[in-house]
């Protein structure tokens, strides 16, 4: 008795998309997130009493508050993004960071040069397999349909 199992195929040019996409939006976060990163928060004290209304906040609290959350978001978006891109093997960290994380992005013929490896094996073996792995540790590999 023999147990198949059979994992989903993954669309590598969907997947390909996907890393690429929040490859950008890790590199345009980074541009906002000040550097400080996060708001300190310490108690505070007022001897002015309570308004008695209805709502919670005031515009401005509300502005405040959307703004905080915002940057939340984007500063977890970046420690997601870190993390995994720590799980990547250096040569793979390297190549990713020339090829699209540098303040000045190489070409893959720059990269592949840098890195020692031919034009042919970077193409056809590390690049696709570099960025399906990051899309694995990102937990957004986009899998075709299984019927």
């Amino acid at each position: 008795m023999s147990i198949e199992l059979k994992l989903p195929e993954i669309d590598k040019k969907q997947t390909r998309l996907k890393v690429e996409e929040v490859i950008e939006t890790y590199r345009l976060y980074l541009l906002t997130i000040p550097e400080e990163r996060l708001p300190k928060i310490t108690a505070t004290y007022s001897l002015v009493p309570p308004a008695n209304t209805n709502s919670f906040y005031s515009a401005t609290e509300d502005l405040a508050i959307k703004a905080v959350d915002e940057e939340r978001k984007r500063v977890r978006f970046v420690e997601w993004f870190t993390k995994a891109i720590n799980r990547l093997a250096p040569k793979e960290r390297e190549a990713l960071y020339l090829r699209y994380l540098d303040e000045e992005e190489l070409f893959d013929y720059e990269v592949y040069n840098s890195l020692g490896m031919s034009e042919s094996y970077y193409h056809q073996k590390f690049k696709p397999r570099l960025l399906l792995k990051l899309a694995m540790a990102l937990n957004i590999a986009i899998y075709k349909d299984m019927e």
